[in-house]
């Protein structure tokens, strides 16, 4: 909600958590205008200047607004489904404070002036802060490279074809080594095209519901051929939500060979599988689609050893006209801004990784993969984007009371961990609740 914003603010006894710099500690920290004017362990000093207005965290989690690398905002094109305003109004919601778009807009974001339009909107809405990705392909049909380079110029801090595959060998290898001229991050939806006609996970529990299945092989073939051009080529390459034991194990051995390889993964794949599909649940139709139980805990795993660099939301809201259809017509997607977080600290609740750990994938590491150098992290003179959250309250997701515009969350009716009190964007608060 807008709130006043005084210039100086002094968040104290708070448990401080830095990924970048592994504070984890209690400590205080003070806001001047748009910046984070100073930050320390232990109790703020006596004799606060005049003019300053204190906050008592009371031990709650105060740490830098979350960088979610993976949102289909669906403006402009789809207002039906999503805007910027409705995203932004839900990441707030959930403590993020930096998104990144993929280019899938209608129309597509493959030239200058689309990725300007998206910078120009997101700074005239004043809520969460919004990048976009730009198509490695025009109009994402994966034939013709994009101009890279000149859409890396006008901003665009990656390379994707956004939830379709570059399935032609010849143009990944050619995308690479050209991005690789500038440094520039590919990053890939990796799924063999050719295969990945279904309804949903293929096995027994397709079978049985009489639902086409895709093959948990799709995602390793296109890694492996991606991982050889990489190799070939010498260019960063990202594989986008991860979902598989072999798409894991694939990843790790080519960190282990040296290869500017990174990946992410998001909430339904470490904290669902399969069997929320139910009785036809269209929202948990996603893609790629939930996995086995023991996919789900090799994705936990890569998690746990580093080998998964950050988690997105993968937000893809969908209308309820999109939803509410026989499964195998049924759109795929689900919203995540609003639980990206909570969701995410069952990592730390139920699986016994370090808070610090599970934020460094919410905050620093998805903004040290993009460059987005003073995102996701506590630095003295940085942007004041936080977010100051209660670890252990627990709340029952309701997609109908979520700020999105669409309401199709695989994780509604989920009991969950992780109470957002403030987030902050420059210093502003843009959200708070009790």
């Amino acid at each position: 909600m807008p709130m006043r914003n005084p210039s100086r603010v002094a968040f104290v006894n708070a448990r401080l958590i830095d990924p970048a710099s592994n504070l984890d500690a209690r400590g205080w920290l003070l806001t001047e205008n748009e910046t984070i004017a100073d930050f320390a362990p232990g109790d703020f000093p006596h004799g606060a200047p005049e003019g300053v207005e204190i906050v008592d965290c009371d031990g709650r989690t105060l740490a830098p607004g979350l960088v979610d690398m993976r949102v289909q905002l669906r403006e402009p094109g789809e207002e039906h489904k999503e805007t910027l305003k409705t995203a932004g109004e839900a990441a707030v919601a959930g403590g993020v404070t930096t998104m990144v778009c993929l280019p899938n807009t209608d129309p597509i974001i493959d030239d200058v002036a689309a990725v300007e339009f998206v910078a120009r909107r997101a700074r005239k809405i004043g809520l969460a802060k919004v990048y976009p990705y730009a198509a490695a392909t025009k109009r994402l049909e994966g034939k013709e490279l994009s101009e890279m380079g000149m859409l890396a110029e006008a901003g665009a801090l990656a390379f994707t074809d956004g939830t379709r595959a570059i399935g032609n060998a010849l143009v990944m290898r050619r995308a690479l080594s050209y991005a690789a001229t500038f440094g520039a991050l590919i990053v890939q939806h990796p799924e063999e095209p050719s295969l990945s006609e279904g309804d949903m996970n293929e096995g027994e529990m397709a079978t049985r519901l009489g639902l086409s299945g895709i093959p948990a092989a799709v995602e390793v073939m296109m890694l492996e051929r991606d991982l050889r051009l990489v190799e070939l080529t010498g260019g960063r390459y990202h594989a986008a939500h991860v979902s598989t034991a072999e798409g894991v194990e694939a990843i790790r051995r080519a960190k282990q060979k040296g290869l500017s390889v990174t990946c992410d993964t998001a909430p339904p794949y470490f904290a669902l599988n399969e069997l929320a599909v139910g009785e036809y649940r269209t929202f948990a139709k996603l893609s790629p689609p939930l996995r086995t139980e023991h996919n789900r805990r090799a994705v936990v795993e890569g998690l746990a050893d580093g080998t998964i660099d950050a988690i997105a939301s993968d937000h893809a809201p969908q209308d309820a006209d999109s939803k509410r259809l026989p499964f195998a017509q049924a759109a795929a997607g689900g919203i995540g801004l609003e639980t990206l977080l909570p969701v995410a600290l069952e990592l730390v609740h139920s699986r016994g990784l370090p808070l610090l750990a599970v934020m460094r994938k919410l905050t620093s590491g998805p903004a040290d993969l993009l460059g987005l150098a003073d995102a996701g992290r506590l630095k003295k003179g940085g942007p004041a984007d936080l977010v100051l959250f209660d670890p252990d309250r627990p709340w029952k997701v309701v997609a109908d009371s979520f700020r999105s515009k669409s309401k199709n969350s695989p994780f509604d009716g989920r009991p969950v961990q992780g109470w957002i009190l403030r987030t902050l964007i420059d210093g502003r608060t843009v959200f708070s609740r009790p």
